[in-house]
């Protein structure tokens, strides 16, 4: 039953992609405006349906940092119709030609970026990635499988719901964007099978879940595991800069990837940034993990091993750390980032080109919050992911990442010797 299911929404979202391919920006954009109007006016029967989610989150136990992401008020609402509103101010890709290469022949060898085919998402308790998903791509001329955990389940067909009626309205398959009725596990995984229809899979979640799409799919996977995301603070930073940079990339939203998880400190400051680290993130109620160097600076600070270093906290948590130089500041990132996010602080430029070239992860920031690395904060849009491996995509993921680009051979009848 589960297998069949999944072969049809797969292949009626495969026909549903030739007929998206065929708009021009003018004709998406049109529809997408109906989209960012129908969630505007349904954005009532939206909050209602999720807070029959929170109420089920709630009863089940889910974290703070899941209950967030869960949760629909007015403002979230229309920030998902501004975002898809931003999408239709972006530039959109398909179509756009460039030479590539004039042979000595005469064939004319260029290059052309075209729809993947059939996106399918997978995700937990955020029901936002349903609007964002659908807008980013059906501008980028895909369709959209999208595969909501039981958390959410109510609030994305809620907000299906209103993106359904904006491509009635452009006299439209709904298979343009599907949202999978149940959020069965065998479903799930039968879904993951569907090489034939599906081209690409993007999981949004918890390290389970994407680690069980990893090895179950026989579809090209998306990968981002977790946030562990660093800043580190030079032995040239600003240090009221450093400080409302930490505050703010820990504080200003825990349960997101881009928050902060850990702080490194340089040593020769360590004297005067950690106190000051110390009283703005006790006012913030913060709980510090560190190591026995900065655990002094602390009140009640929970010592940790060397080898304990790396948690994606997703709360207000942090580990410290006072490191010796900028290379062991580098190992540190090394060992312990998840190639999501890195910040240094530092008042010197040449510092902080170095940290940029050498730190490998999919957004490096210098003097900036790691809070930033948003696809709609880097002017992509409504983001659809972020990849930390480095095939195909590499960080926050918007419209040209939902391409891929063809060959276009131009010739005037030659013919191979």
């Amino acid at each position: 039953m589960n297998s069949s299911l999944a072969t049809e929404i797969s292949k009626r979202a495969a026909v549903a992609a030739r007929a998206v391919a065929t708009l021009n920006e003018a004709e998406k954009n049109l529809v997408l405006q109906r989209m960012a109007d129908a969630i505007r006016a349904a954005q009532a029967e939206i909050i209602k349906t999720n807070e029959k989610d929170l109420a089920s989150g709630a009863e089940k136990g889910l974290s703070d940092a899941m209950m967030d992401r869960l949760k629909l008020t007015p403002e979230r609402v229309e920030g998902m119709a501004t975002a898809i509103e931003e999408i239709i101010e972006l530039q959109d890709p398909v179509g756009e030609r460039y030479p590539f290469t004039t042979r000595p022949n005469g064939i004319q060898v260029d290059k052309m970026r075209i729809p993947l085919g059939v996106i399918c998402m997978i995700y937990e308790a955020r029901p936002n990635v349903t609007a964002d998903a659908g807008a980013l791509c059906f501008k980028s001329g895909n369709a959209v499988i999208l595969r909501c955990g039981r958390e959410a389940i109510e609030s994305s067909k809620a907000i299906a719901a209103a993106l359904h009626k904006a491509l009635k309205d452009s006299n439209l398959p709904e298979d343009v964007i599907t949202v999978v009725p149940t959020p069965d596990r065998e479903l799930m995984t039968e879904l993951l099978k569907q090489d034939q229809y599906i081209d690409l899979v993007i999981p949004r979640g918890g390290e389970g879940l994407i680690h069980f799409v990893s090895d179950n799919s026989k579809i090209p996977v998306i990968q981002h595991y977790k946030g562990v995301c660093h800043l580190y603070v030079d032995q040239d930073a600003d240090l009221d800069k450093a400080l409302q940079i930490l505050l703010n990339g820990k504080t200003q939203r825990t349960g997101v990837c881009n928050a902060l998880e850990g702080l490194l400190v340089h040593e020769a400051i360590a004297d005067k940034f950690l106190p000051m680290a110390a009283k703005a993130l006790a006012e913030k109620d913060v709980v510090i993990h560190s190591d026995q160097k900065s655990a002094k600076y602390f009140d009640n600070a929970d010592v940790i091993a060397d080898d304990a270093f790396g948690e994606e906290y997703l709360a207000l948590e942090i580990a410290v750390r006072t490191v010796a130089d900028f290379d062991a500041a580098i190992e540190h990132i090394q060992n312990f980032g998840s190639g999501h996010t890195e910040v240094i602080v530092t008042e010197n430029n040449e510092t902080a080109e170095r940290f940029i070239r050498v730190v490998d992860s999919a957004v490096t920031m210098a003097n900036a919050s790691s809070r930033f690395s948003d696809g709609g904060q880097l002017g992509l849009g409504a983001e659809i992911g972020i990849s930390t491996s480095k095939l195909h995509a590499y960080g926050p993921m918007g419209l040209q990442a939902l391409t891929t680009e063809k060959f276009v051979v131009t010739g005037t009848g030659q013919i191979r010797d």
